[in-house]
């Protein structure tokens, strides 16, 4: 499987300086300072103080009564023996959190194996989950998640996904041209979310945005009732700005 060539996201740029901030802190056992660590990471005070705050907010870092950060606690278990439930356990602690920012359903999801697959999500009374009235696996043509992930792909690989799955039509809004899925998902811009909007459900509204770091095909997803749809793009927007923590995860 290929994947197609995006430029980063703003999410992947702060990642790539939050591993050197980690790196350079696990050099200094006894703490480093805000201002060592800027001039050793080399960048600007107003960035690395948001780069901080992001890292002690996933307990990535830890900070000393005396002064000077260090390894936290969430590196520590990334880094044992155990490592995989420990991603697990922080991957649903982040999805939990953003249900509550965003006050949706909220999904994590990858491309393995050559089928979309969703590894967690957080829901809740006021955040309903989409009703799965058709497997995911065979509805990336209409689902957000779906149509995310296969964006992530080359053109052979998307071909050779709707050539298994063939496009069915779910609701009115569904697309099932073939030559017109593939042209949508070959202009779909890696900065802007893909939509579904009552595609896949009557009744349901989802966006989702990549979060993809080296060879990974990843997207993170939320899903709100139509009613709400007003809300979907400041909800996106906020999965925008909170996609780092998840990136991070995955790179460590």
């Amino acid at each position: 499987m290929a994947l197609e060539h995006r430029q980063a996201g703003p999410a992947v740029y702060a990642v790539q300086y939050a591993l050197r901030v980690l790196e350079s802190v696990n050099t200094h056992r006894d703490g480093i300072s805000a201002e060592q660590l800027a001039r050793e990471v080399g960048v600007p005070m107003s960035y690395l103080g948001q780069l901080l705050s992001m890292l002690r907010r996933e307990r990535y870092l830890g900070f000393l009564p005396g002064g000077g950060y260090v390894v936290g606690e969430s590196l520590v278990l990334l880094g044992a023996a155990n490592r995989d439930l420990a991603l697990a356990e922080k991957l649903k602690e982040i999805l939990i959190q953003l249900r509550d920012e965003v006050g949706a359903a909220v999904y994590f999801s990858r491309y393995d194996d050559g089928e979309v697959r969703i590894i967690d999500f957080a829901d809740g009374p006021n955040a309903p989950k989409v009703n799965e009235w058709v497997d995911f696996r065979s509805a990336a043509h209409a689902s957000a998640v779906g149509k995310c992930l296969l964006s992530q792909l080359d053109h052979n690989g998307r071909r050779e996904h709707l050539s298994r799955h063939r496009p069915a039509r779910l609701t009115s809004r569904t697309e099932i041209d073939d030559r017109v899925l593939l042209t949508k998902l070959e202009r779909q811009p890696a900065s802007v979310p893909t939509l579904d909007l009552q595609e896949y459900a009557v009744g349901t509204v989802c966006a989702a945005i990549p979060v993809t770091i080296g060879s990974t095909v990843a997207c993170l997803a939320l899903s709100m009732p139509y009613a709400q749809a007003h809300r979907l793009r400041p909800a996106v927007d906020t999965l925008h700005e909170r996609a780092a923590p998840v990136l991070l995860s995955m790179s460590i």
